[in-house]
C-alpha cells in the first residue's frame, strides 16, 4: 500500500451509496486512477428482520449516506470524487478531507471481514534458508527458526562475524534461498 493512501469518508445523498460506489469504480478504471484510488467500501451488517412472524436476515448499511474510500488525495482524485453524481462532499473541512484514524479503519474493516492490509503468505519451513531482501540485513542469508503466521513474521539466524545473530523480519522482506 502506498504511503499516502488513507481512508476517507464521502457524504452522499441518502440511498445513493451503491450508485456512487459503482460510478467511482467505473471512473477509476476508465481514467486509470488505480494508483490513487484503491478501495471503495459501504460497510454493511446483518440484521434480523421480522415480518409477518417470519425471521429473515437482511443487510443494512452501517453508515447510511456515507461511503468509505481508500485513496491518495491530490487535485485530480479529489476532483473526480467530488464531482461524482450523488456525492455531496468529503467529511472534513470544505477544502481538506480528514482521513479516518488507522484504529477506526481497522475496526470497520474487521466488522466487514476485511484485513486492513492484505496478509502476505510465504511457504517456508523452520530450518529452511531464506534471503533477506530489505532492511539492515539486506542480502544476508538466514536459517528460519520460527514462523509467526499471525503477525506475518519470520525469526531466523543470520551468520555475522562468525556468530549467529537472531533477526525477525516481515514475510515481505524475505525470499526463498537459492538451493
Amino acid at each position: 500500500m502506498e504511503a499516502d493512501m488513507k481512508w476517507y469518508v464521502i457524504h452522499t445523498y441518502s440511498g445513493y451509496e451503491n450508485k456512487v460506489m459503482q460510478t467511482l469504480e467505473q471512473k477509476v478504471k476508465s481514467m486509470g486512477l488505480e494508483n490513487v484510488i484503491n478501495r471503495i467500501l459501504i460497510p454493511m451488517e446483518d440484521e434480523i428482520d421480522v415480518k409477518d412472524g417470519k425471521k429473515r436476515t437482511v443487510k443494512r448499511k452501517v453508515f447510511p449516506g456515507y461511503v468509505l474510500i481508500e485513496m491518495e488525495v491530490n487535485d485530480r482524485s479529489w476532483y473526480v470524487v467530488r464531482n461524482t453524481p450523488g456525492v455531496t462532499g468529503f467529511v472534513g473541512s470544505a477544502t481538506k478531507p480528514i482521513p479516518l484514524e488507522p484504529k477506526e479503519v481497522e475496526k470497520i474493516l474487521k466488522t466487514q471481514g476485511i484485513e486492513s492490509e492484505p496478509k502476505t503468505h510465504i511457504s517456508v519451513e523452520v530450518g529452511e534458508e531464506v534471503r533477506i531482501t530489505e532492511g539492515p540485513f539486506e542480502n544476508c542469508m538466514a536459517v528460519v527458526t520460527e514462523i509467526n503466521e499471525e503477525q506475518g513474521t519470520v525469526k531466523g539466524l543470520v551468520n555475522m562475524f562468525g556468530r549467529e545473530t537472531p533477526v525477525e523480519v516481515d514475510y515481505s522482506q524475505i525470499e526463498k534461498g537459492l538451493e
